[in-house]
Order: structure tokens, then sequence, then C-alpha cells
């Protein structure tokens, strides 16, 4: 038969576990959270670069004339579908 001192003893063991694990667990969160945030801000960071460059090409051809636009859409074309791409990755990652 168990004492009660052998008893608070082997739940106070069991508590210090969970206790470990607890902290094991909250750590291993936060570490995904700083990754998760590393993760995103680079994502953003990618897309706002895209969205400039393609911000510049459409006010590159908004200011060209009637026969120079030709020449600039190419870059433009290349432009916003670096945007489409990186916005349609940006949208599978977030959605996770």
């Amino acid at each position: 038969m168990t004492t009660r001192n052998e008893y608070v003893e082997q739940l106070k063991s069991k508590l210090d576990e969970w206790n470990h694990e607890i902290t094991h667990w909250e750590e291993k969160a936060r570490a995904k959270k700083n990754d998760l945030t590393i993760n995103y801000e680079m994502t953003l960071d990618d897309l706002r670069k895209k969205r400039d460059d393609a911000n510049v090409k459409l006010k590159e051809l908004q200011a060209s004339s009637e026969n120079a636009w030709q020449d600039l859409k190419a870059g433009a074309d290349s432009a916003w579908a670096a945007m489409r791409e990186a916005f349609d990755k940006a949208r599978t990652h977030f959605q996770k």
C-alpha cells in the first residue's frame, strides 16, 4: 500500500514530467511561430518587390509614345507574369 507521502511524490514527479513536456512544446511552438513569421515576411518582401517592378513597367508604358510602347510591352509582360506568379505563390503559402 502506498503512503500519502509516496503518493504525493508520484504526483509531483508526474507533474514535473508534464511541466517539462509543456515547456518543450511551448519552445517548439515559439520556434515554429518565428519560422513562419520570417517565412511570411520573406514572401511578402518578394511580393512587394514584384509589385513595385510591375508598377514601374506600367508607368513606363503610360508615359511611352504610341510607337515606343511595343518595345516596352515585353518587359511589362515579364513583370506582370512575375507578379502573378509571386501572388499565386503567396496565396498558396498564406492559405496553409
